[in-house]
């Protein structure tokens, strides 16, 4: 079963993790785009254009092998005005890791990365891998709504539904930069980015 956003009840294994922001009433509309997995030369450049024909900026939780893989696009991202975040240098699943080995992990993809937001890949991370990473000054990032924009069996029009139930102000979406999910954005990102326009929604980073 998909879960499109985290139980609240498990919220409370990983005290100040961020899951989304909350704005007073008549503040600005204000989304929370991020992007995990990157950079890919296959996929980052377009992701990149379609960003910047809506005005948007975003968060790109990358990998630290694919960063020393492309430190151009990781440069790249930079230089558009994104903000980077740590997503690990091998993608391990937290809870299937040796808190060690994972703590290890993330560091090694700090020296190419720089970047203390991180994002456990999978969403996945014990409490006390999360605690530890607190200590070392990492700011551990969830989401509101992940898109399920990899799922290819999951009907678009299902997909869009759910992201637009989900929107509010402060709102922290998930996405993909990779070859996986990039058929599905491509050709759904650029209405939900319409859509939220008419909305009345900017796009910030964290």
């Amino acid at each position: 079963m998909r879960q499109y956003k985290f139980p609240k009840w498990l919220k409370r294994f990983y005290p100040k993790a961020i899951w989304d922001f909350s704005f007073k009433t008549g503040e600005q509309k204000v989304l929370y785009l991020t992007f995990d997995d990157g950079p890919n030369p296959a996929t980052t450049p377009l992701l990149l254009d379609l960003l910047k024909a809506f005005e948007a900026k975003a968060t790109f939780f990358c990998i630290g092998k694919n960063v020393n893989d492309h430190p151009e696009l990781l440069q790249q991202l930079k230089d558009e005005g994104h903000r980077i975040g740590n997503h690990s240098y091998s993608h391990p699943n937290g809870l299937k890791t040796n808190t060690e080995e994972y703590i290890k992990d993330i560091i090694k993809a700090e020296r190419s990365i720089k970047s203390h937001l991180f994002r456990p890949p999978y969403g996945k991370m014990t409490p006390r891998q999360h605690k530890i990473l607190g200590r070392l000054g990492y700011k551990t990032v969830f989401w509101s709504h992940i898109s399920y924009d990899y799922d290819k069996e999951l009907l678009a029009s299902i997909r869009l539904e759910k992201t637009i139930e989900a929107t509010k102000p402060g709102a922290v979406m998930v996405f993909h930069d990779s070859e996986k999910a990039f058929p599905q954005l491509q050709k759904e990102l650029p209405e939900l980015l319409q859509k939220w326009k008419t909305m009345g929604y900017s796009f910030a980073h964290l």
